[in-house]
């Protein structure tokens, strides 16, 4: 901090199957496809976490990981409560779930979104904004602190969407 009212705010890139929340404001970004990502976000403490998650649920037998949305997203409501956050003050974004193809019949996209509206409902988070189906990847930019979210649509992701933070050393 310089003496102004400025805060410092850190970077993080959210890779597929792993779970955001700190007590520094972030921009935190992640790159989907069918994947999905849950922003939720505390109103009153100002205060927001992520996921980002390939697959609507744990088959049998599977490890139950934040690769799956029925376990990422109570596991991330779970993470802002131990913040301090309450469940009245919460709002949600939903962005992703899209297919490449017009007529996917996996409908991996269409559960996913389906599992992220059913949990957040359920626990009596209302989602306020959403981006989600149709063919196009979305780059997606959260700030933690404010709620603001920017969600850039391509045809094409590229290897440099998902490693947006990753610098290579000039070799010698």
């Amino acid at each position: 901090m310089n003496g102004c009212n400025e805060v410092e705010v850190y970077k993080y890139h959210l890779q597929p199957g792993y779970i955001y929340t700190s007590e520094e404001p972030t921009v935190v970004s992640a790159v989907v496809g069918s994947c999905v990502a849950v922003c939720l976000y505390d109103r009153r403490k100002s205060f927001g976490g992520m996921n980002h998650y390939l697959l609507p649920r744990a088959g049998r037998g599977a490890r139950t990981t934040a690769q799956f949305g029925d376990v990422a997203t109570p596991v991330l409501i779970r993470m802002m409560l131990k913040h301090g956050c309450r469940i009245e003050d919460m709002e949600a974004q939903v962005y992703g779930g899209g297919s490449r193809f017009a007529h996917d019949r996996s409908g991996v996209g269409r559960q996913n979104v389906k599992v992220a509206r059913k949990i957040l409902k359920k626990n009596g988070i209302p989602v306020v904004s959403e981006d989600v189906g149709g063919n196009k990847g979305r780059r997606i930019i959260f700030h933690t602190m404010t709620n603001e979210t920017i969600v850039m649509k391509t045809d094409k992701i590229r290897r440099g969407d998902w490693y947006p933070y990753r610098f290579r050393l000039p070799s010698s």
